[in-house]
C-alpha cells in the first residue's frame, strides 16, 4: 500500500530500482531506455517509473539530495514494496587527478562523518560497504558493454558547503576517498539493516583538482554510460 512519500501499490515497483538523485534524471531514464512505462509516484515531484528494459521489468525513482532524503525513500522501497536491490546512479566531485569529468566510478565503500547510521540503527562504523553481489554484477555489465569503470572509496557528505577547517585534501589523506557525493552511506546503512542489496555508480561532474565542471542539463541528460551499466545489471543480476 502507499506510504506518506510513495503513492504506489504493491506490484507496481520492480525488484531492482535505479535511483538517481534528480527526479528529472529518473524521468529521462524512463523515457529514453524503458518501454511500456507507467509512473508510480509523483508525491513531492519525486518521480518514479516502472517499465521494461530488454523485456525485463525495471523501476527508476529519484531520491532527492542528501542522506535523510534517500534514507526515507530507500527504506520504504525495501520494506513496503518488495524491492530487493537499489542501484544509486549519481554525480560526484572528484578529489583525485585520476578521476576526470565524465569518468564512471563504482563505489567499493562509502565513508561519512554523518550520524545517520548511528541514529537510525546504532551503527558505529564511519565506512560502509555495498552489496558484493551487485558490485560483481556491475563489473560484469561494464566489461560486457565496453564501458571503462574505476573503483574506489567515496565520501558521502552531509553538507555541500563546508567551512569547518577540514579540507578535502585531508579527507583524501585520512580516509582514502576519491570523490564526494551526498547519499550512498545512508543507502548502504539501510540495506545492511534490512538484509537488502545496494550499490552506487557515479559519474564525475566536476573536480576539486581542476576547473572542469558540467552543467545541470549535462548532468541530467549526458551521464548515459552509468545508466547503461546499471540497467544491464538490473536485468541480469540473480539474487
Amino acid at each position: 500500500m502507499a506510504t506518506p512519500h510513495i503513492n504506489a501499490e504493491k506490484g507496481q515497483i520492480a525488484k531492482v530500482v535505479l535511483m538517481p538523485g534528480d527526479p528529472l534524471r529518473a524521468k529521462f531514464i524512463a523515457e529514453t531506455f524503458l518501454k511500456d512505462v507507467k509512473q508510480f509516484n509523483e508525491v513531492r515531484n519525486m518521480f518514479g517509473y516502472t517499465g521494461t528494459y530488454n523485456g525485463v521489468e525495471v523501476s527508476v525513482m529519484g531520491s532527492g539530495m542528501g542522506q535523510p532524503s534517500i534514507g526515507i525513500y530507500s527504506y520504504e522501497l525495501y520494506t513496503q514494496f518488495g524491492v530487493e536491490a537499489i542501484i544509486r546512479i549519481g554525480s560526484a566531485g572528484s578529489y583525485v587527478k585520476e578521476l576526470n569529468v565524465y569518468d564512471v566510478i563504482l563505489a567499493d565503500s562509502a565513508y561519512s562523518e554523518s550520524s545517520f547510521a548511528k541514529v537510525a540503527f546504532g551503527y558505529e562504523e564511519d565506512t560502509l560497504e555495498p552489496s558484493a553481489l551487485l558490485n560483481a554484477s556491475l563489473r560484469e555489465s561494464a566489461k560486457k558493454l565496453g564501458i571503462a569503470m574505476q573503483e574506489g572509496r567515496i565520501h558521502s557528505s552531509d553538507v555541500f558547503y563546508r567551512d569547518s577547517g577540514v579540507t578535502w585534501q585531508e579527507l583524501v589523506k585520512n580516509h582514502q576517498v576519491t570523490c564526494v557525493e551526498m547519499e550512498s552511506y545512508a543507502l548502504f546503512a539501510n540495506a545492511k539493516k534490512l538484509g537488502k542489496h545496494a550499490a552506487c555508480v557515479l559519474t564525475i561532474s566536476d573536480s576539486f583538482v581542476t576547473d572542469d565542471v558540467t552543467t545541470a542539463e549535462e548532468r541530467q541528460l549526458s551521464f548515459t554510460k552509468m545508466m547503461e551499466v546499471a540497467l544491464d545489471t538490473a536485468i541480469t543480476v540473480k539474487f
